[in-house]
């Protein structure tokens, strides 16, 4: 059995260099998601660092770190810069992907492309499918030896430096995953003015008779797959309620109200307590799902979702607050607040949404059939 909360020696050296380089990354993130460009420089140092050879499971060729110590690395870099981690989660999620579901058919092509820093993009939510980003409603069309794909893919974070896509589409009607590799077929549609996590340019792509490949194709996800997205999106809203929450103490330290700090208003230590008492429980919650992923406990997909469910909310509660507590200030575009707060809202699109999530564990609660 695993220990929970566990890290290897390697997993702790890993983490230590990361946070040293989010030293940067966070000096940056204001500069970056201004301008609503990618961090490259932030990717190619984690790159660097040894971070693609260790989320890369070892069966594949990597380092395989934990559940455990992906969640934690993910929140680090969110807590720092809540675009690079999302663009990080995206990219590691498609090429892990697609290395395991093709692993079988092209002997670890995709792998090697993945720790040699090609850049992956995940293209799989559609207009029509909504949050339901593995169950495609568009068809892809039988050519010669292969597919061809007409649509549209939604919200792919860091697709204008993608070197491969992890798309699905529709196959004699069931799912069926293709790497792509981008060419002319492929349009990036020039909408992108988002609120929050402005630096992931996560843009609306078309497809115009785009080419699946055949030998592209890879099989559809299994229990024991390394699951990244569904560890990752909690550990975005984690990290970014916990910056929320360092903003609005370092404010209330600092501001001086009637001859004291905002800090010792008795209104301000009181939801301060319910702030970070509440994040600490979601985080507990979160580490026991991931200490359960890495025990082989299959019901660590359930948890997740709670997990992200709970991080969602509370990013954005914690965020509210520190605008009230902030007041004019933290409305402020020379605050990192009001960063926070736009970063919070969009974890609560993220799929699966926090309605879709309510929906379900309400539903299994109350033993609700369909």
């Amino acid at each position: 059995m695993t220990v929970p909360f566990g890290l290897d020696e390697s997993e702790r050296t890993l983490l230590d260099a990361v946070a040293v380089l989010c030293v940067d990354f966070a000096a940056r993130a204001a500069d970056y998601d201004e301008r609503a460009e990618i961090p490259i420089a932030n990717l190619e140092a984690l790159h660097t660092a040894g971070v693609t050879r260790a989320v890369l499971p070892s069966a594949l060729g990597g380092d395989g770190i934990g559940y455990q110590a992906f969640g934690e690395l993910i929140r680090v870099v969110a807590k720092a810069d809540a675009s690079t981690a999302t663009i990080l989660t995206m990219h590691t999620g498609a090429g892990v992907g697609l290395a395991q579901l093709t692993h079988d058919s092209l002997d670890g092509f995709f792998a090697r492309e993945f720790l040699a820093g090609k850049r992956f993009a995940n293209a799989l939510s559609e207009p029509t499918s909504g949050n339901r980003f593995l169950n495609p409603q568009q068809e892809a069309e039988a050519v010669g030896d292969g597919w061809v794909l007409d649509g549209a893919k939604r919200f792919v974070s860091g697709s204008e430096i993608a070197d491969y896509l992890l798309v699905n589409a529709l196959v004699d009607g069931e799912p069926v995953f293709f790497g792509v590799v981008p060419d002319e077929t492929l349009t990036i549609i020039p909408i992108w003015d988002t609120l929050g996590l402005r630096a992931t340019r996560s843009q609306l792509l078309s497809f115009r008779r785009t080419p699946l490949r055949r030998e592209y194709r890879g099989r559809g996800p299994q229990p024991g797959d390394f699951a990244v997205v569904p560890a990752g999106l909690p550990a975005i809203s984690l990290g970014v309620a916990a910056a929320a929450l360092d903003a609005l103490v370092a404010h209330a330290r600092s501001r001086i109200i009637l001859g004291a700090p905002l800090s010792h208003q008795q209104w301000v230590q009181h939801e301060v307590a319910e702030a970070q008492s509440r994040l600490a429980a979601v985080e507990a919650l979160f580490q026991r799902a991931l200490w359960r992923a890495d025990d082989g406990d299959p019901s660590f997909f359930g948890e997740l979702s709670r997990a992200k469910y709970l991080a969602n909310k509370t990013a954005v509660e914690i965020a509210q607050l520190a605008v009230r507590v902030g007041g004019a200030s933290g409305y402020l575009r020379s605050s990192p607040i009001q960063r926070h707060l736009r970063d919070a809202e969009a974890g609560q699109l993220m799929a699966y949404s926090t309605e879709v999530l309510a929906t379900e564990i309400g539903k299994e609660v109350l033993g609700v059939d369909d």
